[in-house]
């Protein structure tokens, strides 16, 4: 009973305090302030609370993805989507879509035709119903699409990743997913969405990517620059030279996934023990700070291409890495604790606006 009590206290304090300490308020004029969720945390008061005060965009984290919204061909799963919508609406917030295309979290009956390899003209039906249908339902709901989702290879020379849906159609399925979600919903506004796009091998292949489907005439309008970052990279030279490639092709950039991991990304970290991590403290909250307030003074430099940023979850407590890539292993990446708490990242993220 206690903690239920103390959880309401803090969402009556929450809900009653200044405006001038909302985040989405604070950059109101530069773009938009947005949190990944599931359709689970609007049901806790705690992140309702937070979501009410310092948001204005919702991106579903699973569930509109392939795998949860149609398991089978032709069964379609809509209910947590439908809720994360529905609550954003009922509080003036936009909503991102996540994701229609993508070589995870999708069935395998995309890639199959009566137990057989589909072909590219059956994969292509797959794709389109799926679009159509997903697209179709939060039309007008929905203001924009990751519409495919990481179809660039890390390493190599090879531009594309070596995915289930390449092997079958190649690169043309990239430019016909971009097309077929536009037909869907012609006002949305469709991205493209990578993660490490700061890296100079793998920013210059996606750039050759873009450039190509612009000079086709395919309907890509945005960048979502993935912003799983950590307290090592990117560095503020990486960064600023990966927005200033992108705005040169005239397209839309947002941060799509933001959080700065307290680990170094590539230290063999998937070996390591849970219980070998790093102990929070008020040293490692400041290294965080200035991280974060890097970010967003460059976020600000180029506001006038950059218009969304969305972290990838609310708190530390449900933040994805908590669980990769060591599961059980701590993480702290977000701008509130997991008592629900403001930290001091996030007031560095409010003065970056101020000075």
């Amino acid at each position: 009973m206690k903690r239920y009590i103390s959880i309401w206290v803090f969402v009556f304090f929450t809900v009653f305090a200044l405006n001038a300490q909302s985040l989405c308020g604070v950059f109101a004029k530069k773009y938009a302030i947005g949190a990944a969720v599931s359709s689970w945390m609007l049901k806790n008061p705690a992140i309702d609370s937070l979501l009410r005060l310092h948001f204005s965009s919702l991106t579903p984290d699973n569930e509109m993805k392939p795998e949860v919204t149609e398991p089978q061909e032709g069964v379609f799963h809509w209910k947590g989507a439908d809720e994360i919508v529905a609550f954003a609406q009922q509080n003036h917030m936009k909503v991102r879509g996540h994701c229609l295309v993508w070589h995870q979290q999708t069935p395998a009956w995309f890639f199959e035709d009566h137990g057989k390899t589909a072909s590219k003209k059956v994969l292509y039906e797959h794709m389109k119903e799926h679009i159509f249908a997903e697209v179709g339902r939060y039309k007008g709901k929905v203001y924009a699409w990751d519409v495919v989702n990481e179809a660039v290879a890390d390493e190599g020379a090879n531009i594309y990743r070596e995915s289930p849906w390449y092997k079958i159609a190649g690169k043309d399925y990239i430019a016909q997913a971009f097309r077929y979600a536009h037909e869907a919903d012609p006002h949305a506004i469709l991205f493209y969405n990578d993660y490490n796009v700061f890296m100079p091998a793998k920013r210059t292949k996606i750039y050759a990517m873009l450039k190509e489907l612009l000079k086709e005439g395919v309907p890509v309008q945005g960048i979502g620059i993935q912003g799983h970052w950590s307290f090592y990279q990117p560095t503020e030279k990486e960064l600023k030279e990966t927005l200033q490639l992108f705005a040169s092709l005239g397209l839309q950039i947002q941060i799509t996934e933001m959080d700065v991991s307290a680990y170094h990304w590539e230290n063999n970290e998937r070996n390591m023990k849970s219980g070998e991590q790093i102990e929070w403290n008020d040293s490692i909250a400041n290294v965080q700070a200035a991280r974060y307030a890097m970010f967003f003074h460059v976020f600000n430099e180029f506001s006038k291409v950059i218009t969304g940023v969305t972290f990838w979850g609310v708190t530390d407590n449900t933040s994805w890495l908590n669980n990769f890539p060591v599961r059980g292993r701590k993480n702290y990446p977000l701008l509130f604790d997991a008592q629900y708490r403001e930290k001091p990242a996030f007031h560095a993220v409010i003065n970056s606006q101020r000075q």
